[in-house]
């Protein structure tokens, strides 16, 4: 009996373990610095590319995958006649999502395709979801169903060292107004119907992590914390920090990953990405 089989790219940011288990297909982006090509968490990892980086003559580059690559996946895992649901980062952010929908045009397949509006761990709460609910049975639109409603009820923050990496790569979204202060503040942003979206600006780890957890516990307040994730670009320290802090709120286990190289090329080394879902 045909079955659903889940596809996403390399950004959510969630253990190949896990991916494994729930037999996730992921196509990974690409990141170009200093004359190399890399796939995202297949030939460069995130520790390996922040060291790249930082010694790089330029920023790097980051690409969508190649309309061909879905094609072929797609072809493949529907052959036998599953359906296939591709659940990808914010069409705001990259054109992944469009690659996706024009070969999914051009596939034999019965192929799905879904803008999370979300990256990293908040893009894989809905992916795990997705693996989920299709092992039990849920048809296509309830699945469908489900992932908006969870998008409807997941923060996404992001907390940077310095906004040039999201303004060298256009991805600065609506805080252009924070650029001429890049040296002198920590900005807080909230990702929102796919693009960052400025929050406030502080100064002091301090302060990054009162105003966190400030937002975290109005968010939160009276609701069933679902899943929580931290993701970070060589900043192990806040990521555990925030964890302590977390925990003195909720039992809601909190999973730390460092950031793939795509998302880093974008935030910068020191990132936080901290986000939750409720019900």
């Amino acid at each position: 009996m045909p079955g659903i089989r889940i596809v996403t790219d390399s950004t959510t940011d969630l253990p190949q373990e896990l991916l494994d288990q729930h037999q996730v297909e992921v196509i990974p982006l690409s990141v170009y610095v200093d004359g190399e090509t890399y796939e995202d968490n297949v030939t460069i990892f995130p520790i390996e590319f922040i060291h790249k980086m930082k010694n790089a003559s330029e920023l790097p580059k980051t690409s969508q995958p190649a309309v061909g690559v879905f094609l072929d996946m797609y072809d493949r895992l529907g052959k036998d006649g599953d359906t296939i649901i591709s659940i990808h980062m914010t069409s705001g952010l990259s054109g992944t999502y469009a690659s996706a929908r024009a070969a999914a045009e051009m596939s034999s397949s019965d192929v799905v395709v879904i803008d999370s509006q979300m990256i990293s761990q908040a893009l894989g709460f809905q992916v795990m979801e997705a693996a989920k609910l299709a092992k039990e049975g849920f048809s296509v639109q309830q699945i469908k169903t489900r992932l908006k409603s969870m998008l409807d009820n997941t923060s996404l923050l992001v907390v940077v060292d310095t906004l040039e990496n999201l303004v060298k790569g256009g991805r600065v979204g609506k805080a252009k107004g924070w650029i001429s202060s890049i040296l002198s503040i920590k900005p807080i942003a909230m990702l929102q119907e796919g693009v960052y979206t400025p929050l406030t600006k502080v100064r002091t780890t301090s302060q990054i992590v009162k105003s966190l957890m400030e937002r975290f516990k109005s968010d939160t307040d009276g609701k069933e914390i679902t899943d929580i994730g931290i993701s970070h670009a060589d900043n192990i320290s806040l990521a555990e920090r925030l964890r302590e802090e977390i925990s003195r709120i909720t039992s809601t286990p909190v999973r730390i990953q460092p950031a793939t190289p795509v998302i880093t090329t974008h935030t910068g080394p020191g990132a936080i990405g901290f986000m939750y879902c409720v019900k």
